[in-house]
């Protein structure tokens, strides 16, 4: 890191509570991969923590639910959260890469990402499933989940599976993906804004 930035800790909560879902997020960017992760939705805590442990972001994440009606309230949410957590931890995004990609394999998936963190929000997913269901995580939600975060997290990603039939290895290799994508475009690489405009 720079010596000339005399950089606070990269670290926000957010909370955010309606008629359908009641959450509190809080995120270390500059962590060890700890996390703790209480959504309702097991899978979704499974990737959720491997995207803690991949990308070095500290994370705790609990959630009520309107899980008697299904996951999507819960599952939108949570992305809308952890994304505007992510930006406030951000601050002014001095000194980042803002940048970042990554290509990740598990046994028979291959996932891409690559993402700005320039402020604009925008979303490209391509990846399709073969199983709709895993536990009562519906797999059309993955999707879903990254273009909320892509709109609280003022990022633009894009996400696709280029190999693989395994549903779950698909899913995880997604998330593993976007983690390390990540960890890659927070990095502290200078010491000014990393744009044109002189703001992110």
């Amino acid at each position: 890191m720079p010596e000339a930035i005399n950089r606070a800790p990269r670290s926000a909560t957010v909370s955010r509570t309606t008629k359908e879902t009641d959450i509190t997020a809080s995120v270390t960017i500059d962590g060890t991969g700890t996390s703790s992760v209480n959504s309702g939705v097991v899978f979704l805590d499974h990737m959720l923590t491997n995207f803690s442990k991949h990308s070095g972001f500290d994370l705790t994440l609990e959630c009520r639910g309107d899980l008697e009606i299904d996951d999507h309230h819960t599952i939108e949410d949570i992305a809308l959260v952890i994304g505007s957590a992510i930006d406030k931890a951000l601050g002014d995004k001095r000194g980042i890469q803002r940048y970042g990609w990554a290509i990740i394999p598990m046994d028979d998936a291959l996932a891409r990402c690559a993402l700005d963190l320039g402020g604009r929000s925008y979303c490209v997913f391509k990846a399709e499933f073969l199983r709709p269901v895993i536990q009562n995580f519906s797999t059309e939600m993955v999707e879903h989940f990254f273009l909320s975060l892509s709109n609280t997290l003022k990022a633009n990603i894009h996400l696709a599976i280029l190999e693989g039939e395994n549903t779950h290895h698909k899913i995880e290799a997604l998330f593993k993906s976007f983690a390390y994508a990540m960890k890659a475009a927070v990095a502290i690489t200078g010491t000014d804004i990393p744009s044109t405009k002189g703001k992110l």
